[in-house]
């Protein structure tokens, strides 16, 4: 049992470009008794830490603050610390009676009072340690963005993506040192920014004006770098109904091909991650190649191998798609090892693998499903249905 009437050790301080005229009176109380004063370099001049201060290691890491537990240690962070701040990664390794925090207004906030935005109307991105492609699933007509950056050569590149991209009529606002006597909003649109920033920290508030992606499940496969080994968009469509992505789940994509259910799956649900599985070196690098176009590769994770022997010791998952490989061992062995409440659901395609898939419906229970498409195309000089391979569905829940 945890003592909660201790002293806190560390007190993490959110700091604002006013520096220390800015700070409450328990901020600076706790700078004075510091024996140690952790922060980048510019949070350590605008308080004045001289020799007390230690600026973060490169690559980041908490481990120097957690070495000096139990002595008087304050840690810097801009704004919020728990927004998109150090705070969240300090959580990790500290008890609650540790620490002690005292905010200050996030930079998304001032940016938002800056720009005369309504802060819950925005989205609030952290591009300072991720990709520019995490925009893509969001900017959309009328979206309004906040975005940190990671410092002043960053808006250029910024710029250039979303020209290249198709959002280069978007309006790019670029905020500079906001709450302070430096601040500066510089505004264009993408395609045309030569501004030059003159330091960090570096927002970016974007208005996108471009349709931008569909919010629907069934993607158009032109979306997805493929070698023809991608389920469709009209099945896609179904497949994703039958999965039914939740927030925070985990999906087992069996035989992956594409990765195309594993990015739709994702861009579904918040935290939604999936494992996809492909025997196939060449396709595995095309899983890779579009849960990067998507900024889905932190939650995307291609693995090469062969199912069921390259399930073992893997995160046990919420839902299990079989796209392709379906076995009635397969299936056994995916009864025998997954919780009661996983949900399932395998296509197929082939005469053997709907045989298979009928036996599973009558072994196991669950849906089966029948789906035949026909599209218009060219029969000489007139049109005519060409009708697609029939597909069978099969969706249990454990």
């Amino acid at each position: 049992m945890s003592d909660t009437t201790a002293s806190p050790w560390l007190t993490i301080v959110g700091l604002g470009e006013d520096g220390l005229s800015g700070l409450s009176d328990a901020s600076r109380s706790a700078l004075k008794d510091a024996q140690i004063i952790f922060g980048g370099p510019r949070h350590l001049d605008l308080v004045q830490a001289g020799p007390r201060g230690q600026a973060w290691p490169v690559p980041f890491s908490t481990s120097p603050v957690i070495k000096h537990r139990g002595s008087p240690v304050v840690v810097l962070a801009s704004g919020d610390p728990f927004w998109f701040g150090a705070g969240g990664s300090l959580m990790r390794d500290l008890a609650p009676e540790e620490w002690v925090s005292h905010p200050a207004p996030s930079c998304f906030s001032l940016a938002a009072s800056a720009l005369g935005w309504k802060l819950e109307e925005s989205q609030c991105l952290g591009l300072h340690a991720a990709p520019f492609e995490h925009l893509r699933p969001v900017l959309s007509r009328g979206v309004k963005l906040l975005c940190t950056l990671r410092d002043a050569q960053v808006p250029q590149a910024l710029a250039d993506w979303l020209t290249q991209n198709d959002h280069g009529d978007a309006t790019l606002h670029i905020l500079e040192r906001l709450g302070g006597p430096a601040q500066s909003i510089h505004k264009c649109a993408a395609r045309a920014y030569q501004h030059t920033c003159r330091g960090a920290p570096v927002l970016a508030a974007i208005e996108a004006t471009s349709a931008g992606l569909p919010r629907a499940s069934g993607l158009s496969d032109h979306h997805f770098q493929n070698d023809g080994q991608i389920t469709k968009r009209p099945i896609r469509a179904l497949t994703l109904s039958a999965l039914a992505p939740r927030p925070n789940e985990l999906l087992w994509d069996i035989g992956g091909g594409s990765g195309s259910i594993s990015v739709e799956w994702c861009l579904s649900a918040p935290a939604a991650r999936a494992i996809t599985f492909e025997v196939r070196a060449d396709r595995l690098k095309n899983i890779q190649a579009n849960a990067a176009l998507f900024g889905l590769s932190h939650r995307i994770f291609p693995v090469l191998g062969s199912a069921p022997d390259i399930l073992k010791d893997i995160e046990t998952p919420d839902c299990v798609f079989v796209g392709g490989g379906g076995s009635k061992a397969l299936f056994a062995h995916l009864w025998q090892i997954l919780p009661v409440g996983t949900r399932i659901v395998a296509n197929g395609v082939t005469l053997e693998t709907e045989t298979v898939l009928m036996t599973a419906h009558q072994d196991y229970g669950g849906h089966l499903l029948k789906v035949d498409l026909s599209e218009v195309a060219a029969l000489g000089r007139m049109r005519a249905w060409d009708r697609s391979r029939p597909v069978i569905q099969w969706s249990v829940t454990r």
